[in-house]
């Protein structure tokens, strides 16, 4: 069985496609089947989710593509950025994984959600789509290939600044 334990940065060559649902991408050992057909287990540090497009590689030096798998969710849209950013704060209030697109939130599908996004004025869109949320702002600096702005790793002691604090 292949085992796959690194992430590489590029390659000149693409064996076989991962295809994996986020659920299972945030795990960090996993057996599962390739494109190909082959059995393969992969082994990630404590923490690492896998994202669409990230190559991986072990011992023979093959390496693998992982590919987000199409999966239920809902694309929340709204009239106004004012309702969109509501519905964002009352999901990360339920501290719901969620991705954030150009105009657009995108969640796993859960009928309660959906029923308080509705109440709360957006449009919520049942597809099958692939799943890419936010990983948060102390989730290591995760950045989309297409925004130019990776979020930075913020020190645990960092101080905090309040107004009222001298200069």
């Amino acid at each position: 069985m292949l085992t796959l334990h690194t992430k590489i940065p590029h390659a000149d060559a693409i064996a076989a496609r991962l295809v994996l649902p986020y659920e299972l991408r945030e795990k960090c050992r996993l057996r599962a089947t390739l494109d190909t057909g082959e059995d393969v287990a992969v082994f990630t540090v404590r923490g690492t989710v896998l994202r669409d497009g990230d190559l991986l590689t072990g011992e023979d030096k093959r390496v693998v593509k992982v590919v987000a798998a199409p999966e239920p969710t809902y694309k929340i849209t709204c009239a106004d950025a004012h309702t969109l950013l509501r519905c964002a704060f009352h999901l990360g209030n339920r501290h719901t994984q969620a991705q954030v697109g150009d105009g657009f939130l995108r969640i796993r599908a859960d009928a309660v959600l959906k029923e308080m996004l509705a109440g709360l004025g957006a449009t919520v869109a049942e597809e099958k789509a692939a799943f890419e949320p936010e990983s948060g702002a102390y989730g290591g600096g995760h950045s989309h290939h297409h925004d130019g702005n990776p979020l930075a790793p913020i020190p645990l002691r960092q101080k905090i600044h309040r107004p009222g604090d001298p200069k």
